[in-house]
């Protein structure tokens, strides 16, 4: 190697080395001043304390607090159907004609008898009324005038059997026409206008059916714990259980929150041995009849007394192998990981049971990229709001 070239060497190694330094200098631990990170930009949101309930929520089904049968009373012709399926009836409305001619003529029938009966008994009258006379001036004898007294209580008897025929045949044709026993919504009619009906004993003939809709029942089993506990909350305040104190919301499958409110009105007396539960039973209005029978629904109770509670917003509850934390944001601007105890959640806000004061931020938005001790840049949000309980 030639002095020369030896030399250009040493001078490329030379400037190398001054440069790595600026280069350094351009990079990431240089982006602030002492090398420190920037503070990384994050939500916040401060815990707040405000009086709640904790909720229990079971699946319910909903049934109808009146169902009927509706079946034949008398046999004959099915003559009308007078309803659409599905319609809303009221009590007494007409739905089937069955054949009233047979019925009108055992009607007239029976009235010709009736008459004939009344007839009899006024002459049964008359004749004893002769008979008296004729008994105390001796015309006739003691037995003579007993049979015409036995004849007018005969005659009596007569007349009020007439009488019953003439009910019972009103009746049957009173039953010709097939009215609505209760309010509610009518199904399908079972069979159709031509066809005979039977209406006597198990073997009447159905002819459709009717469920009221409002109000409606909801049932639901509550496990055993549950049922202690609200045994427990009765006895202290609520004077009669569930019923007493126990307001109740109802949500269908399709709907959010629980927007139909109602009442417990019967508790069973008993667990069911089998299951080890209890049922209750909701009472909800419904005007509008959406709350159909059969269907099955939500069911939201009052699971305890109200009580003050720390309120964050869920999203800020974090989770490791081991515990549920949050980042308490410091007046520092630095943040701590603190372990919670989380209770239930309430209309989308967190119940914290331990770990956090009303007051202290936590970190709502950009928990993925803290680490203890790490400076925030943190952007305030309103406070959390509970929606109705």
């Amino acid at each position: 190697m030639s002095p020369m070239h030896g030399a250009r060497s040493l001078r490329r190694l030379l400037l190398s080395a001054a440069v790595l330094p600026i280069l350094a200098g351009c990079g990431p631990s240089a982006q602030t001043d002492g090398g420190a990170r920037p503070p990384t930009p994050v939500k916040i949101a401060q815990a707040v304390q405000r009086e709640v309930v904790e909720w229990d929520e079971y699946p319910g089904r909903i049934e109808a607090v009146e169902a009927v049968d509706v079946r034949a009373r008398v046999d004959g012709y099915l003559e009308k159907v007078n309803f659409k399926a599905g319609d809303r009836v009221k009590k007494g409305d007409l739905l089937f004609v069955i054949d009233p001619r047979p019925f009108r003529a055992q009607l007239n029938f029976a009235q010709a008898e009736l008459a004939q009966a009344k007839a009899r008994l006024e002459l049964a009258r008359n004749n004893l009324k002769r008979a008296e006379h004729m008994f105390k001036s001796k015309a006739i004898s003691e037995e003579e005038y007993d049979a015409r007294s036995k004849g007018l209580a005969e005659a009596a008897g007569a007349e009020q059997s007439a009488e019953a025929k003439v009910y019972s045949a009103r009746l049957n044709l009173e039953f010709t026409e097939v009215r609505a026993p209760i309010a509610g919504r009518v199904g399908r009619e079972q069979i159709t206008a031509g066809n005979l009906v039977k209406g006597s004993g198990a073997d009447a003939t159905l002819l459709t059916f009717i469920v009221s809709t409002d109000p409606v029942y909801v049932y639901v089993d509550v496990d055993e714990r549950s049922a202690l506990k609200y045994r427990r909350l009765s006895a202290a305040g609520c004077a009669d259980g569930p019923k007493g104190c126990k307001p109740a919301n109802l949500a269908l499958a399709d709907e959010q929150g629980f927007p139909h409110a109602g009442v417990i009105d019967y508790e069973s007396p008993r667990l069911t041995a089998a299951t080890g539960t209890l049922t209750l039973r909701g009472l909800f209005p419904n005007p509008d009849g959406l709350l159909s029978p059969g269907l099955f629904s939500r069911l939201r109770l009052p699971g305890s007394a109200p009580f003050q509670a720390v309120l964050l917003p869920d999203r800020a509850v974090a989770a490791d192998l081991s515990r549920k934390f949050v980042w308490v944001v410091k007046e520092d601007q630095h943040v701590e990981s603190r372990t919670v105890v989380p209770g239930p959640l309430i209309d989308g806000l967190r119940v914290i049971k331990e770990g956090l004061k009303p007051g202290e931020w936590v970190v709502t938005e950009g928990i993925q990229k803290l680490r203890p001790g790490a400076a925030v840049q943190a952007e305030r949000t309103a406070a959390p709001e509970a929606g109705k309980q």
